[in-house]
Formats: C-alpha cells, structure tokens, sequence
C-alpha cells in the first residue's frame, strides 16, 4: 500500500499499473515540503523516475483540483535527449496522467512536423520533447510557453553530452521565470551544477543513488570465450536464459547486421535497432519488443539509455563497452522497478583484462565463468520442460477425442519421444563451443591420401587461380572440396589433385569428351607430375652465440680486373676510325662562335635601329607619344655632354643623403669640421654639421632624369628663375 498522500487520480492509475509501493526516487521528490521548489535529483537508471517527476509536477500542475481542465497553452515541457526517451516517457505520463483527463502530445525529431503543430494548435497539458525539435518549433511561434508552470530536464547529462546546451539555455530563457525547474541526471557533473546554478531557483538537491546498491537487481557474469566462438557463445546465452525479451549490444552497425542476419537464420526472432534507421522503423522494432512478436533486439548504445521494455530480462555485451558509464546504463536497461535481471559480457582472452578494468571502474562484481555449453543448454531446456504448468493442466474439452486416440495408437515411449523432438524444433540448436584455454590456430589438415592428378588446360596466360579452379570441378565433377587437394597452376595449363576414391566419379562427371568450362580440356595423368620445388633454406639453422666474422674475397695483392670493352654500334666503321658511342667520351658544350668579331657589342652583330634623322641641331622626336614641351622664349639650351659615357637609358632615380659642407667623407652622425666646400651642382653649400636629402646630381624640387645630365655626379643646368 502507498503511504505518501497522492492526488486520488494518480493513486488510481498507480494501483491500476499494479504499484503498491514507490521507489527511493519517487519517494523522495513526493515529499510534501519539496512542492513547488526546484529539484535536482541524481538517481541510477530503472528508478522510476518518470513516474517520479510525474507526480512530484502533479500539484504544481493541478493545485486542489482532480482533473485538468480545457486543453490549451501547454502547462508542463518534459524534455528528453532521444527519440526513444521522449517516446516512453509520453507513454508513461499518458497513463500516470488519463485519469485526470490529461492530454500529452510529442514534438520529437523524424515526425511529422505538420502534425505536431496541429495538436499544439488543439491545446495540451503536457508536452514531451526533445531539444531540437523544440527549439525549432518555438522560433516558429508553433508553441505558446507563457502558460508553463514546470519544467522538467530528464537525463541532463545525456544531453549536455549530446551536445544540446545550447538549445536547453534557449528553451529555459524562452520559460516564464516563475516556472518550476526540476533536472534529473544518473549524475550530477560539474556542467549540470552549472547549468542548475544558472536556471533553477534555490534547487534542492536530492541523492538516491546508492554506491553499494547499485544494480543491486542485475546479476552479472562475465564469461570466458574462445575468440572464434563469441557468435556462437552469444547464441547458447540467448538458449540457456530463453528470456522474453533480450537485447544484445554492439559497437558498431555493421556488427549490429551482421548479427541480425545470423540470428535470423537460426530462427530468432529479431529486430534490429541503430542509428541509420528511420524513426519509424525504430519505434516498430520497439513495438514487437513489447508486444512479444520479437524476442531479442540487436542495437547499438543508441538504445543504452531510456528505453524501457517491461519483459526485458537478459543484456549481452557482444562488443565490450568504450567505458564505465556505458557499461551501466547498457545493464541498466534490465533489471529495473524490482524486476531481476542479468548482464553478461562476451569476454575472449584479449579482452579480459579490459573487461576487469571495466568492472572495477563501475564498482560492479561479476561471476567469471565459460560460456553455456551444449549440454548445459540442454539440461536447462529439461529443466523448463518439466516445470511448464502443462503437465497440471486439464485435458481441453475439444482435444478429448484426439488424445484418446493418440494414447491408443502409440506406445508411451512413442508419445515422449515425439513431444521431446517437437519441443526441441521449436528453438535453435545450441552451439558445441571450444574450451577457452585451447590454442586459438587451426588443426593441420591430415594426410590426403592416395591420389590421381590430372591436367586442365588453362593456366596463367587465362587467369586461372586456385580459388576459380575449385568450384568449378567441385560443379562439374561432382566434387567437394575434401575430394581436391593440391592446385598447381603453371604458365598455360594446370594440375590437380584428386582423391583416388572419387576420380572415377569425377571422370564419368565429365564425361567422354572431358571438357570443362571455357573449352578447358581435363586429362588423366599416369603419374604425378614432376613439379618445381621451393629452393632449400641455404642459410641453414641460425647459429647459437655470436656469429662469425663475414669473409671478404677482396685480395690487395691481386692485380686489377680488366676493364670492360666498351659497346660498339652495329653501324659503326671498321678500321681504325673512332667509334661513337651513344654518351660516352662527348665533348662539352661551347658556344657557337659568329663568323664576325662580336667587337664590344655583348650578343654579337645584330642590326642597328635606325633613328630618324632630323637637320642639324634639331631634336629628333621622342620615341613615346607625349610630345615635349617647347622651351620658353629665352631660356638657356642645355649644354651638350662631354662625351663620356652617360647612364643606362630608363635608370631609377638615385636618391643619395649629401655629405655636410667639409667632411671628407660622409657619416651623418659625427660630421667632420673643414674648409667650407661647395654641394655638388649647386652654388651655396648648406650648414656646418647639417645634411640635405636631395636626388643625385640635382638639388631642385624639379627632377631631371638621370639620362639627361652628363657625368653622374658633375655639373648640372644652373637654377633658372621663375619668372624670367
């Protein structure tokens, strides 16, 4: 019987789902001085608290009322990290809450986004969804939050781990803040104590999670596998335990198909679930979980955390988990509200001592032992067998008839034996495992035998190999593969070993004409065939101790080896003449000579350009196309060069820092005092100790191209004034 006072509705549908008491957790956040505070409560996995969190929001929600009244703007948001989470706790609350005349709706990712808003537009009281969808339906205006009353946070460290702290700071800020807040977490890690600190009001923390009773309701085993048995250990697991529902988990899809596809053919049934299926494939192979059309479900740790099958009694771990946690929440998955369970991890000899670290790291003691055999699975068949209420149980009126008849047609042995084989049809064989400690390779193959080769007559030149070859005289010739022992493939034909019991077989197989596949023509040989051997090791056995000096042949006494001819072309002349060899004795490369002297022009003669000519004392035109500006009457010509050299033609401008007046040589910080001496083309000289930055050969603001001027450096055209 329930002791804590509940609303009479709830107590109703409790003792209707067949509570008589709640657990620590619910217990706990039902504490009538706890109501309309928040809550951060850290509780292990299959504690109830979805029902928990139900009825710890029932009063804010309904106040002194029994029912909800009209649907609208939804009253509580219960957000879940998955799919399958936000699913089950939906279904949980539907029930918790039907007598009240609740209405709970789902805004979970891959449904329907259409018509969750049309039953957000019909008005609900509850609302269950994951933060994504969520928070994608809010910037839509599709949901009204100003009526919310409670806010609950399931599994908060699962989806801070996910990734969704981003979203959840966008639901809570979009919330009235005289909502309740309630977080619930297997722990409480310092990102949820922040994230609590930030969103919840004065919280009040709750612990119900027991370090000595954790998992108290799983029993685990851990059980030794030879590592080519861990498939066929998990089938005589699944046999041994024949439990209602089973899930078995792997690290990856790809084992996660490859174990359906097996379990599938040895008639269990299976679902799978993983990440790359749909939502809607995902909630059916969780429907026939529940309804009992599957027995066992081969997931990833996509289904580690939420799910919740009523009948689920047997966790296998086909692949070790990556850590503690998971390993918890995969075992946690059995075992829950009082119910008994079993976890067992498939542990091959590499892995033993991460599985012992695993267990160690969740403060968890697991019985070591091998795997079911055969025989036990058998003796625990019988064990059922004998136990099942059939026995006890009253002829059926219509079956009278039939079991009259039977009783007289057969013998009681008769009857036993046809009973044990239809019973036993009903259920996969189990599996004859090798002992743990046994040597992981393979047995020798035994002697062949006597024998008989023939010839085939294809062989590498058509691209036949051993593993082409044997099917296809297994097909033809009416073969298995323990009839064939060595296949010699040569460069055009090939040998084959045949069993000297069945090459008659063989022969009549391919008839008269001894023709296989592709025109290949098979021959009886009268002996074996004198093939090629591997050469012998010429090393010998590896000496013991240190090995010997190496020997050289080099002999500094004996004379030079005669040099080798060098090749002589097929077309090269007789006689004494020379003899070209392609790359040998050529001589280097030189320059080819001009039969001109080159004189002081740097790439020989090449023609000159010729300038036009203008008369005497005119100007040829410029080369470019802006014409030059005429001089002003009265200004003085340039002078003419002295016929030294001048400078490149197109030459950068120099620009130089000038010497001070009477230093002998620059060095602008200490300047050397002397006689006066006047700046290069210029007619003043500037301060004692003083410098002026101006371009070379020219200390106008005007610039004159270095090719213009004459010697770099000399006199230059006197200042004109402006004006003049």
């Amino acid at each position: 019987m329930i002791s804590t006072p509940l609303i009479p509705t709830l107590a109703a549908a409790l003792e209707k789902q067949g509570y008589e008491t709640l657990t620590a957790v619910q217990e706990a956040v039902t504490d009538p001085e706890l109501v309309e505070k928040d809550l951060l409560v850290s509780a292990q996995t299959g504690s109830g608290k979805t029902v928990g969190f139900g009825l710890a929001i029932a009063p804010t929600l309904l106040g002194e009322d029994t029912h909800f009244g009209r649907a609208s703007a939804p009253l509580a948001l219960a957000i879940a990290p998955t799919r399958e989470l936000a699913m089950q706790v939906a279904r949980e609350l539907s029930w918790l809450y039907g007598p009240a005349g609740a209405i709970v709706t789902t805004c979970v990712g891959g449904m329907d986004q259409r018509t969750e808003r049309r039953a957000l537009d019909r008005g609900a009281h509850v609302v269950v969804a994951t933060p994504g969808r969520l928070c994608d339906h809010i910037k839509r205006g599709n949901i009204d939050l100003s009526s919310l009353r409670a806010v609950v946070l399931d599994e908060a460290d699962e989806m801070l781990d996910l990734g969704f702290r981003e979203e959840l700071e966008f639901i809570l800020s979009e919330a009235p803040e005289d909502r309740r807040t309630l977080m619930f977490s297997a722990t409480v890690p310092a990102a949820i104590a922040k994230l609590a600190q930030s969103y919840q009001r004065d919280a009040q923390r709750i612990a119900t999670v027991g370090e000595a009773k954790q998992h108290a309701d799983i029993e685990y085993r851990a059980l030794n596998v030879h590592p080519r048995d861990t498939e066929s250990a998990i089938i005589n697991v699944l046999r041994f335990y024949e439990a209602k529902n089973a899930i078995v988990f792997c690290n990856t899809r790809a084992a996660v198909t490859r174990l359906t596809t097996k379990f599938t053919n040895r008639g269990f049934s299976v679902v799978a679930l993983s990440g790359e299926l749909s939502q809607q494939e995902r909630t059916n192979a969780l429907q026939a979980l529940r309804d009992g059309r599957a027995r066992v479900c081969i997931a990833t740790d996509v289904a580690a955390r939420g799910i919740d099958l009523p009948n689920l009694e047997l966790v296998i771990h086909a692949d070790l988990p990556t850590n503690a946690d998971t390993l918890l929440h995969r075992s946690g998955r059995t075992g829950r509200a009082g119910r008994k369970g079993v976890s067992a991890l498939i542990v091959p000899p590499k892995m033993k001592t991460k599985a012992s670290r695993l267990l160690g790291w969740a403060k968890l003691s697991a019985t070591w032992a091998p795997a079911p055999t055969a025989s036990e699975v058998n003796a625990a068949d019988e064990a059922r067998l004998l136990g099942d209420d059939a026995w006890s149980a009253p002829i059926p009126e219509d079956a009278a008839d039939f079991v009259a008849s039977l009783v007289e047609q057969f013998t009681p042995e008769q009857l036993a034996t046809a009973f044990v084989n239809l019973y036993r049809a009903r259920a996969s064989a189990p599996e004859d495992l090798t002992s743990p400690g046994a040597p992981s390779d393979d047995k020798p193959r035994a002697a062949f035998g006597p024998s008989v080769w023939f010839s085939v007559s294809i062989g590498r030149n058509e691209n036949a190999e051993p593993r082409t070859l044997l099917p296809m005289l297994c097909r033809l010739g009416d073969l298995t593969k323990d009839d064939i022992g060595a296949i010699r493939v040569q460069q055009d034909h090939s040998f084959v070993e045949v069993l000297a019991s069945s090459a008659p077989k063989f022969v009549n197989a391919l008839g008269p004409d001894m023709k296989a596949e592709d025109g290949a023509i098979v021959t009886q040989l009268d002996k074996a065939p004198d093939l090629p051997r591997s050469a012998p090791n010429k090393r010998g056995p590896k000496p013991v101790g240190k090995p010997a000096a190496r020997k050289s042949n080099y002999d500094p006494d004996a004379a030079p080896a005669p040099r080798k001819p060098r090749p002589v072309r097929a077309d090269a002349p007789t006689g004494n003449a020379p003899v070209e060899v392609p790359y040998a004795d050529k001589p280097k490369f030189e320059k080819p000579k001009f039969d001109k002297p080159r004189g002081d022009k740097p790439y020989g003669d090449k023609p000159k350009f010729d300038k036009p000519k203008g008369p005497k004392g005119a100007r040829p035109p410029k080369s470019h196309k802006t014409e030059r500006t005429p001089m002003k009457p009265g200004a003085t010509p340039k002078p003419k060069s002295s016929g030294e050299p001048s400078a490149k033609p197109h030459a950068k401008a120099v620009w130089k820092k000038e010497a001070p007046a009477g230093a002998d040589s620059y060095n602008p910080r200490k300047p050397k005092p002397g006689k006066p001496a006047k700046a290069k083309g210029t007619g003043t000289s500037p301060a004692p100790g003083k410098s002026s930055y101006t371009r070379a050969g020219d200390t106008s603001k005007r610039f004159t191209p270095p090719n213009k001027i004459g010697k770099q450096g000399g006199a230059t055209t006197p200042k004109r004034d402006k004006g003049k």
